[in-house]
């Protein structure tokens, strides 16, 4: 493939007329940087969050302090809440407007490193979800190198599984 993957996802959105608004954790707004690198992006990018405690993740993206209490922060169940979480956020807002709210939600949370990882969680741990309106898809990533290793793999997958979903949507 020739474009970039930022760039074929930017075509897909604007094709459809869909809006994309992210929640991070691990990558601290990466992905919403790459996304926002190519010319246009605010026609398809409505925000992202950065939602690196777990109060912002309760207050800002409306995860249930229950998941976060039975599953933490860097669970499967807390990337689907921030993937849900974040469209519904921007989706109060814009309900009634022309814009409407973004019909796709992207989410990760994991432990970058070098600290913070367990046995069932090591360093390099990452869940991420993408919310359409036909569904969610999520999944669970073990990365491995530094910090900045993880969180541009984390970038990468999150992606790629944005893609996936996207086209998959389409079948």
């Amino acid at each position: 493939m020739d474009e970039s993957l930022e760039a074929w996802l930017g075509q897909h959105l604007s094709r459809k007329k869909w809006r994309i608004t992210t929640a991070e954790s691990c990558t601290g707004g990466l992905i919403g940087h790459r996304i926002t690198n190519v010319p246009g992006s605010s026609n398809y990018y409505d925000r992202g969050f950065i939602t690196y405690s777990n109060e912002a993740k309760m207050a800002i993206l409306g995860v249930p302090e229950e998941v976060l209490i039975a599953h933490g922060a860097v669970s499967d169940a807390c990337a689907r809440a921030m993937a849900e979480g974040a469209r519904r956020a921007v989706g109060a807002e814009a309900a009634g407007t022309e814009l409407g709210p973004p019909e796709v939600g992207l989410a990760v949370t994991g432990i970058a490193g070098p600290g913070g990882g367990a046995s069932d969680k090591p360093v390099g741990t990452v869940f991420m979800a993408v919310a359409l309106p036909s569904g969610i898809r999520s999944g669970r990533y073990l990365f491995e190198g530094d910090r900045a290793a993880v969180k541009e793999q984390t970038a990468d997958s999150a992606l790629e599984m944005l893609r996936a979903a996207l086209l998959e949507s389409e079948s």
